[in-house]
């Protein structure tokens, strides 16, 4: 059989893109670092609050945290928390620990002391960087913190010059923004990253094969695992990346990126830093993506020209009137992952910015990419694309067999940015993979003919009406499209007479909207058994930090009401 016919999405492969990436164009993270550095000094390779600093004078602070980190009595492979939202000091702890020879834990800095206390212990972590308005939570944590050090306490403003100390004057003023805490044995980053410039850092030998990330997932779904990511696991999705988008787009531009998405999260962290940074990109770093006013006032003032970002924040920003102020005459990529993005959604952005989203899919446990879409597209697919080079996919059916042509399966990935496993965890580890080494994503596709691929949904999501299967994305896709909804999660909750029964929680955008003509509107676009039984309206719904609605939530509350266990 003929790798065309084995593999159907290469015939769809843009022109330039290869069948297969070389790894040895970038062995370890280390190397992307050393050569940004050196190629790009002199371009801004972040801007914070106004401020912009060159791939020189951050590697220069990188290199001063990673000495520091050694001077303290780290050794190669020690773990290292980030919790911190996109601050500037946030890229360059990062780097700073994976030159030193560091594994980095991301750490969602909303975590409550008991989460923190999981994700701490479980790695062993020996030292934490975290933003002084989060303290609170590891002093909460600390007598429950098995092997935590040091904490080194940053401030939104620091690496920012003269204008941080006004971003640090005004954040300690905002109500509550910084909680009292007692946290013995923290330095200030000010103070820990002068003291590293001392010394010079002591090379540490990174190998391809070294874990540079600790990336935690799971905790919506049970208790948080610790995905294994290596630096050839990460640099190989980088490579992915490159070799898809730039034998689309300008390389040679001076691209300028908005990081929104919180770095700690996945997509972020690979695709607006690291990949952004071996192009020599520029980051907008947004600190605080909830504050959609102050991300338009951003975008006014710095055209993007790649944008990556989710669902719920594509669908926020083209609510607001104020958009048509942004120049989008500069914008050559709108990048969505992380949730399914609505097509109702992606129509509307469309109008405002003359371009489509290009949906990609992934996950923590893939560095993350695995599919994504051709860039010349001229209107959302609704397919999440083909798989990148060097990865295989297979849609398998529940026996592990390959699921029929056109039929859903559960995504399997074969590929060098899949994680050598989770961490201290064998039995999960065997669980997540098939017997001949694919990684089992827990979503459910189809791949066309061409090797598209298309999410219908998560498989822990899926409800069973009297054995009929429903797939929450469907119903929320057509929901959305209702003219009087903002946003709608379906979940399936305890119903006595079909075993579960389907339930939507909607945000309206006009009050008038009632159960009635939700019900109404979704019975002349779904079959009655997909139609929502219960409707109840919201004034948000519950979401992670970057925006991912949490249906895990809804449905824990409905069980509960219930008397069962959403187990």
């Amino acid at each position: 059989m003929s790798a065309a016919a084995e593999r159907p999405w290469l015939a769809r492969y843009p022109a330039g893109v290869p069948a297969e990436i070389d790894l040895s164009a970038l062995p370890t993270l280390v190397d992307l670092f050393e050569h940004s550095v050196a190629t790009y000094a002199d371009r801004p390779m972040a801007e914070s609050f106004g401020v912009r600093l060159t791939y020189s004078a951050f590697g220069a602070h990188a290199r001063a945290i990673a000495s520091a980190l050694q001077r303290m009595g780290l050794q190669k492979g020690d773990r290292v928390a980030l919790m911190m939202p996109n601050v500037m000091a946030y890229p360059a702890a990062l780097m700073g620990c994976l030159i030193g020879g560091f594994t980095v834990v991301n750490v969602n800095p909303l975590y409550t002391p008991r989460e923190l206390t999981h994700q701490l212990n479980d790695s062993g972590a020996r030292m934490i960087f975290v933003l002084e308005n989060f303290a609170h939570t590891v002093a909460d944590a600390l007598p429950d913190l098995a092997v935590l050090e040091r904490a080194i306490v940053v401030k939104p403003g620091d690496l920012l010059g003269l204008k941080g100390m006004v971003v640090n004057f005004v954040s300690r003023r905002v109500k509550r923004a910084v909680k009292p805490y007692e946290l013995p044995a923290t330095i200030p980053f000010g103070e820990f990253i002068a003291w590293g410039r001392g010394e010079p850092m002591k090379p540490a030998g990174v190998t391809p094969d070294d874990i540079a990330f600790l990336q935690y997932t799971g905790g919506t779904t049970g208790v948080s695992k610790g995905a294994t990511l290596t630096h050839r696991n990460v640099a190989a999705n980088v490579l992915q990346c490159e070799t898809w988008l730039f034998a689309q787009l300008d390389r040679e531009a001076r691209h300028v990126m908005y990081t929104a998405l919180p770095l700690y999260h996945i997509l972020a962290l690979t695709a607006c830093c690291m990949f952004m940074m071996r192009v020599g990109a520029m980051q907008v770093l947004i600190a605080n993506p909830r504050d959609v006013p102050g991300l338009v006032k951003t975008l006014k003032t710095t055209p993007p020209s790649i944008l990556v970002l989710v669902n719920t924040l594509y669908n926020a920003l083209a609510q607001r009137s104020d958009i048509a102020g942004v120049d989008f005459s500069k914008l050559e990529l709108c990048v969505s992952g992380g949730m399914a993005t609505q097509a109702t959604v992606a129509r509307r952005w469309k109008e405002i910015t003359g371009r489509p989203i290009i949906e990609g899919y992934g996950l923590s446990e893939t560095s993350p990419l695995v599919c994504v879409n051709r860039l010349d597209i001229e209107e959302f697919t609704g397919g999440v694309g083909y798989p990148v080079s060097s990865t295989d996919v297979s849609i398998r059916a529940p026996d592990g067999q390959e699921a029929p042509q056109g039929q859903p399966g559960e995504i399997c990935v074969k590929g060098p940015q899949v994680m050598t496993g989770y961490w201290g965890q064998a039995e999960e580890t065997a669980k997540a993979m098939t017997p001949d080494g694919y990684f089992r994503t827990g979503d459910v596709g189809v791949m066309e003919p061409d090797g598209m691929i298309r999410i219908v949904d998560r498989m822990k999501d899926m409800i069973a009406v009297s054995g009929l299967k429903v797939f929450p994305n469907e119903v929320e896709d057509v929901l959305a499209n209702h003219p009087q909804i903002l946003e709608v999660a379906v979940v399936g909750v305890p119903d006595a007479h079909s075993g579960e029964a389907v339930a939507a929680y909607i945000v309206r955008r006009d009050e008038t909207l009632t159960s009635e003509d939700v019900q109404k509107f979704a019975r002349e676009n779904l079959a009655p058994y997909k139609t929502p039984r219960r409707v109840e309206f919201r004034d948000s719904l519950p979401k992670t930090n970057v925006g991912k609605i949490l249906r895990r939530e809804l449905r824990d509350e409905a069980m509960k009401a219930a008397g069962a266990s959403s187990e």
